[in-house]
């Protein structure tokens, strides 16, 4: 059974969020959406990986564009985008990957999946065992308990 968010635990969760989060882009105010709509994405501001060395322009695309998905509220798809194996398949850059863990466990934290989401923060663990969310990401109420639970269980 899917479980609707109200719009109006969205807006104070964007809220928080918002107002916790180390940078923040404004936005020219957008008309609410509609009750069939989907529910608003819970945008997180992300830097660009710090790479030692340049990553595979295709690995960076595909996770520029399961970033944006996501930031557009398309978690199926962004977890679809993120799971690529333009990004996991061979060796390819550990940043990029743990960014897209990083998104992916969002993604899933969002749309109540929490131990998918946990996986993820574990995967993301495993290849960088310094890995952390930034103090406005550790303080979400949805992925910020289950970032805390994988970190203690790593």
């Amino acid at each position: 059974m899917k479980k609707i968010i109200s719009q109006p635990f969205l807006a104070v969760l964007s809220c928080l969020l918002l107002a916790a989060c180390e940078t923040t882009q404004t936005k020219p105010e957008e008309p609410p959406p509609k009750p069939e709509a989907k529910p608003a994405p819970v945008s997180v501001q992300t830097t660009e990986p710090a790479l030692a060395q340049p990553a595979n322009l295709l690995e960076l695309q595909v996770l520029k564009e399961g970033v944006a998905l996501y930031n557009n509220g398309n978690y199926g798809e962004a977890i679809k985008k993120l799971n690529s194996p333009d990004i996991w398949v061979g060796k390819k850059d550990k940043a990029v990957q743990v960014d897209a863990a990083k998104f992916m466990a969002f993604s899933y934290c969002v749309t109540s999946r929490a131990a998918l989401c946990k996986q993820q923060f574990e995967r993301a663990l495993k290849l960088e065992p310094n890995f952390d969310l930034s103090a406005g990401e550790r303080g979400h109420p949805l992925w910020g308990p289950v970032f805390l639970r994988a970190k203690k269980g790593k």
